[in-house]
Protein backbone atom coordinates (compact mmCIF):
# COMPACT_ATOMS: atom_id res chain seq x y z
CA UNK A 1 0.00 0.00 0.00
CA UNK A 2 2.66 2.40 1.04
CA UNK A 3 4.42 1.82 -2.39
CA UNK A 4 1.60 2.39 -4.14
CA UNK A 5 1.23 5.73 -2.76
CA UNK A 6 4.33 6.60 -3.64
CA UNK A 7 4.25 5.43 -7.07
CA UNK A 8 0.81 7.45 -7.38
CA UNK A 9 2.51 10.30 -5.75
CA UNK A 10 5.15 10.12 -8.73
CA UNK A 11 3.05 9.64 -11.51
CA UNK A 12 1.02 12.99 -10.33
CA UNK A 13 3.92 14.75 -10.36
CA UNK A 14 5.37 13.65 -13.62
CA UNK A 15 1.89 14.92 -14.76
CA UNK A 16 1.78 18.33 -12.98
CA UNK A 17 5.71 18.42 -14.77
CA UNK A 18 4.33 18.41 -18.06
CA UNK A 19 2.58 20.75 -20.57
CA UNK A 20 -0.90 19.89 -21.20
CA UNK A 21 -0.50 20.90 -25.15
CA UNK A 22 0.68 18.79 -28.36
CA UNK A 23 0.85 21.90 -30.29
CA UNK A 24 2.78 24.94 -29.23
CA UNK A 25 -0.56 26.86 -30.38
CA UNK A 26 -2.61 25.34 -27.96
CA UNK A 27 -0.92 26.07 -25.08
CA UNK A 28 -2.18 28.16 -22.21
CA UNK A 29 -0.35 30.91 -19.80
CA UNK A 30 0.27 27.68 -17.15
CA UNK A 31 2.30 25.58 -19.43
CA UNK A 32 4.42 28.43 -20.58
CA UNK A 33 5.03 29.16 -16.83
CA UNK A 34 5.92 25.71 -16.48
CA UNK A 35 8.50 25.89 -19.03
CA UNK A 36 10.05 28.71 -18.04
CA UNK A 37 10.70 27.39 -14.76
CA UNK A 38 12.34 24.25 -15.83
CA UNK A 39 14.00 25.76 -18.62
CA UNK A 40 16.36 27.51 -15.96
CA UNK A 41 18.17 24.96 -14.97
CA UNK A 42 18.37 22.69 -18.19
CA UNK A 43 20.09 26.44 -19.20
CA UNK A 44 22.56 25.78 -16.06
CA UNK A 45 23.59 22.96 -17.25
CA UNK A 46 25.73 24.06 -20.92
CA UNK A 47 28.68 23.92 -19.49
CA UNK A 48 27.95 19.84 -18.04
CA UNK A 49 26.90 18.87 -21.69
CA UNK A 50 29.82 21.37 -23.52
CA UNK A 51 32.38 19.14 -21.31
CA UNK A 52 30.27 15.97 -22.26
CA UNK A 53 30.76 16.78 -26.04
CA UNK A 54 34.49 17.52 -25.51
CA UNK A 55 34.70 13.88 -23.84
CA UNK A 56 32.98 11.98 -26.52
CA UNK A 57 35.21 14.12 -28.99
CA UNK A 58 38.02 11.87 -26.86
CA UNK A 59 36.56 8.82 -28.33
CA UNK A 60 34.47 9.18 -31.83
CA UNK A 61 37.17 11.15 -33.67
CA UNK A 62 38.12 12.09 -37.10
CA UNK A 63 40.31 9.21 -38.17
CA UNK A 64 43.79 10.15 -39.81
CA UNK A 65 45.32 12.67 -37.10
CA UNK A 66 47.87 11.87 -34.48
CA UNK A 67 45.44 12.71 -32.14
CA UNK A 68 42.04 13.25 -31.41
CA UNK A 69 39.58 16.38 -31.90
CA UNK A 70 39.43 16.61 -28.32
CA UNK A 71 43.71 16.59 -27.58
CA UNK A 72 43.60 18.98 -30.66
CA UNK A 73 40.98 21.24 -28.36
CA UNK A 74 43.09 20.84 -25.63
CA UNK A 75 46.20 21.95 -27.33
CA UNK A 76 44.76 25.01 -29.25
CA UNK A 77 43.31 26.18 -26.09
CA UNK A 78 47.05 25.59 -23.74
CA UNK A 79 48.68 27.31 -26.75
CA UNK A 80 46.59 30.06 -26.25
CA UNK A 81 46.70 30.52 -22.75
CA UNK A 82 50.59 30.17 -23.09
CA UNK A 83 49.97 33.73 -25.30
CA UNK A 84 48.65 35.02 -22.39
CA UNK A 85 45.24 36.00 -23.53
CA UNK A 86 42.17 36.08 -21.91
CA UNK A 87 39.44 33.58 -21.18
CA UNK A 88 36.93 34.19 -24.21
CA UNK A 89 40.12 33.36 -26.45
CA UNK A 90 40.71 30.64 -23.85
CA UNK A 91 37.59 28.76 -24.30
CA UNK A 92 37.25 29.75 -27.89
CA UNK A 93 40.23 28.27 -28.58
CA UNK A 94 39.29 25.14 -26.43
CA UNK A 95 35.44 25.24 -28.28
CA UNK A 96 36.68 25.72 -31.67
CA UNK A 97 35.91 22.61 -33.22
CA UNK A 98 32.93 21.96 -31.21
CA UNK A 99 30.97 21.31 -33.79
CA UNK A 100 32.66 18.84 -35.71
CA UNK A 101 30.73 15.42 -34.80
CA UNK A 102 27.40 16.81 -35.05
CA UNK A 103 28.42 19.50 -38.72
CA UNK A 104 31.57 18.62 -40.24
CA UNK A 105 30.56 20.50 -43.37
CA UNK A 106 30.21 23.64 -41.81
CA UNK A 107 31.69 22.98 -38.21
CA UNK A 108 33.12 26.64 -37.70
CA UNK A 109 30.39 27.95 -37.93
CA UNK A 110 28.12 25.46 -35.32
CA UNK A 111 31.11 26.12 -33.41
CA UNK A 112 30.62 29.75 -33.40
CA UNK A 113 26.65 29.50 -32.81
CA UNK A 114 27.86 27.60 -29.54
CA UNK A 115 29.59 29.83 -27.86
CA UNK A 116 27.81 33.27 -29.03
CA UNK A 117 25.68 34.23 -26.54
CA UNK A 118 28.59 34.26 -23.73
CA UNK A 119 32.15 35.34 -25.39
CA UNK A 120 32.62 38.69 -27.19
CA UNK A 121 31.53 38.80 -30.84
CA UNK A 122 35.79 39.44 -32.13
CA UNK A 123 35.67 35.63 -30.98
CA UNK A 124 32.80 34.58 -31.85
CA UNK A 125 33.47 35.96 -35.81
CA UNK A 126 36.88 34.32 -35.69
CA UNK A 127 35.66 31.03 -34.29
CA UNK A 128 33.21 31.41 -37.32
CA UNK A 129 36.04 31.88 -40.04
CA UNK A 130 38.39 29.94 -38.90
CA UNK A 131 37.68 27.31 -41.68
CA UNK A 132 38.38 29.74 -44.15
CA UNK A 133 41.40 31.09 -42.85
CA UNK A 134 43.02 27.50 -42.35
CA UNK A 135 42.60 26.49 -46.17
CA UNK A 136 45.86 28.68 -46.63
CA UNK A 137 47.51 25.58 -45.28
CA UNK A 138 46.22 22.91 -47.57
CA UNK A 139 43.72 24.30 -50.09
CA UNK A 140 46.26 23.92 -52.90
CA UNK A 141 46.67 19.72 -52.21
CA UNK A 142 42.70 19.59 -53.12
CA UNK A 143 42.92 22.28 -55.92
CA UNK A 144 41.10 24.57 -54.08
CA UNK A 145 41.62 28.52 -53.70
CA UNK A 146 44.41 28.62 -50.31
CA UNK A 147 43.39 32.52 -50.42
CA UNK A 148 39.89 32.31 -50.17
CA UNK A 149 40.03 33.98 -46.95
CA UNK A 150 41.44 37.39 -48.64
CA UNK A 151 37.85 38.51 -49.35
CA UNK A 152 37.82 39.33 -45.71
CA UNK A 153 41.44 41.03 -45.83
CA UNK A 154 39.57 44.27 -45.07
CA UNK A 155 37.39 42.93 -41.94
CA UNK A 156 38.18 44.14 -38.33
CA UNK A 157 38.46 41.05 -37.36
CA UNK A 158 41.12 39.68 -40.21
CA UNK A 159 44.56 40.15 -38.14
CA UNK A 160 43.10 37.98 -35.43
CA UNK A 161 41.50 35.14 -37.16
CA UNK A 162 44.66 35.07 -39.38
CA UNK A 163 47.22 34.83 -36.07
CA UNK A 164 44.58 32.29 -33.86
CA UNK A 165 44.99 29.83 -36.84
CA UNK A 166 48.63 30.29 -37.09
CA UNK A 167 49.49 30.26 -33.89
CA UNK A 168 46.75 27.73 -32.07
CA UNK A 169 44.83 25.68 -34.67
CA UNK A 170 46.95 24.76 -37.44
CA UNK A 171 50.32 23.62 -35.28
CA UNK A 172 47.87 22.06 -32.66
CA UNK A 173 48.55 18.35 -34.15
CA UNK A 174 51.17 17.59 -31.93
CA UNK A 175 51.13 14.15 -29.61
CA UNK A 176 54.21 15.09 -27.94
CA UNK A 177 52.58 18.60 -27.14
CA UNK A 178 51.75 19.31 -22.75
CA UNK A 179 48.11 19.94 -23.03
CA UNK A 180 46.82 20.76 -20.32
CA UNK A 181 43.60 18.66 -19.28
CA UNK A 182 39.81 18.92 -19.66
CA UNK A 183 40.08 19.39 -16.33
CA UNK A 184 42.15 22.00 -15.94
CA UNK A 185 40.26 24.12 -18.25
CA UNK A 186 36.28 22.97 -17.03
CA UNK A 187 36.02 25.83 -14.60
CA UNK A 188 36.90 27.96 -17.52
CA UNK A 189 34.00 26.62 -19.38
CA UNK A 190 31.61 26.72 -16.41
CA UNK A 191 32.29 30.31 -15.75
CA UNK A 192 32.00 31.77 -19.50
CA UNK A 193 28.61 29.51 -19.93
CA UNK A 194 27.08 30.88 -16.47
CA UNK A 195 27.48 34.40 -18.11
CA UNK A 196 23.77 36.27 -18.85
CA UNK A 197 23.09 35.13 -22.71
CA UNK A 198 23.68 37.77 -25.40
CA UNK A 199 25.04 40.61 -22.45
CA UNK A 200 25.86 43.64 -24.00
CA UNK A 201 28.86 44.33 -21.69
CA UNK A 202 30.32 40.49 -22.68
CA UNK A 203 29.32 40.93 -26.30
CA UNK A 204 30.92 44.13 -27.48
CA UNK A 205 29.25 43.96 -30.65
CA UNK A 206 31.63 45.28 -33.49
CA UNK A 207 34.64 45.86 -31.15
CA UNK A 208 37.79 44.42 -32.40
CA UNK A 209 40.32 44.45 -29.66
CA UNK A 210 42.61 41.64 -30.42
CA UNK A 211 45.61 40.51 -29.37
CA UNK A 212 49.55 40.79 -29.49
Amino acid sequence: EVIEKCLSRLLMTRETDQVSFTQMKDGSYEDYQLLKKLEKPYLNLTASRIIDELKRQGEATLEGYRITRLDHGLQSATRAEADGVDIDWIVGALLHDIGDGLAPQNHDKFSAEVIRPFVRWEVTWVVAHHGIFQMIYYAHHYGWDKDARDRYRNHPCFDMCSKFCERWDQKSFDPDYPSKTLEYFQPMVEEVFSRKAFSPEVIKENEAIGFD
